[in-house]
């Protein structure tokens, strides 16, 4: 009885993960084998086709929306990446400073702010900024401040959660030894910093590239992001070309995850491989003899 219900407990787990990964991956799995079907049925799969692609290449709303996105993604992680480890070094290196309380609840604020209050905000500033001096229009740059805003709070919860963790004995230790703090910053700090910006910047870049509130309030004419034009031909009835598109970014982003993946395997064997190489070292008769 008892080795039952051991079993039980053990496959238990494993299959309500699999029923998890199945809830969550099952649509994906449609959507990309309906990519290639032949007629636009979304029920069912008449025959191979690439007419999707190839009408996807053709229409020039996706194609102009996906680059406009890609660039507004690129400009805005990198953005959110700055000013989220400006923010996180204050929040962690100066826990004492009038004010702190404050600059603290309006970084965070975007993370449990509502995106459509956020962005209905965004555009009644952006509208009376206008009104006031002539600029900005609605479009590009607006987007891109408006992401950068929401980028902004979650990159600097990563990095504030990694500079928290981060032993200052080290920094210390390099100052001791005739380091400059701009020395200790990109030889010590910046490399121990690196998986956390990273993260933040992968995070901040699919914030971007996937939201559509925000870009609906602040974009302008003839300035359409590709979720938006997705989301106005999924309003007009099924379209495959959309199909064809989510099938392509699905591919992009499944092949940087196992590329990263596999780097960063590489890399901790590397590191693995040279501990192992000097614990060798030190056990060597001669070096024991010298001490």
């Amino acid at each position: 009885m008892k080795s039952l219900m051991r079993f039980a407990e053990h496959n238990l787990g494993r299959a309500w993960m699999g029923l998890v990964y199945l809830f969550l991956y099952l649509p994906l799995l449609f959507l990309i084998v309906f990519s290639f079907n032949s007629t636009r049925q979304d029920s069912v799969f008449t025959g191979f086709s690439l007419r999707w692609y190839e009408a996807l290449l053709a229409d020039s709303r996706l194609v102009e929306g996906f680059f406009l996105s890609l660039k507004v993604a690129l400009l805005v992680g990198t953005l959110s990446v700055l000013l989220g480890c400006f923010a996180a070094f204050v929040l962690v290196r100066y826990l004492r400073f009038s004010g702190r309380t404050l600059f603290y609840g309006l970084v965070n604020a975007p993370l449990v702010m509502p995106e459509v209050i956020t962005g209905l905000a965004l555009l009644l500033l952006t509208v009376a900024v206008q009104r006031a001096v002539g600029w900005p229009e609605r479009g590009f740059i607006t987007i891109v401040l408006g992401h950068t805003l929401v980028g902004m709070a979650y990159a600097t919860v990563v990095i504030q959660s990694r500079l928290s963790e981060m032993d200052r004995a080290l920094e210390e230790a390099a100052m001791d030894l005739g380091c400059r703090p701009a020395q200790v910053f990109f030889l010590v700090t910046l490399p121990n910093m690196a998986p956390a910006l990273v993260s933040s910047w992968l995070l901040t870049f699919t914030l971007s590239f996937d939201d559509v509130v925000i870009s609906e309030f602040l974009s302008g004419p003839g300035v359409t992001t590709l979720p938006q034009v997705i989301f106005s031909y999924a309003r007009r009835g099924v379209n495959p070309s959309i199909y064809a598109a989510a099938t392509i970014l699905i591919a992009v982003v499944s092949l940087g995850i196992v590329s990263y993946s596999l780097f960063m395997l590489h890399r901790q064997r590397r590191l693995v491989r040279e501990i192992s190489a000097a614990r060798s070292l030190e056990r060597l008769p001669g070096r024991a003899a010298a001490r």
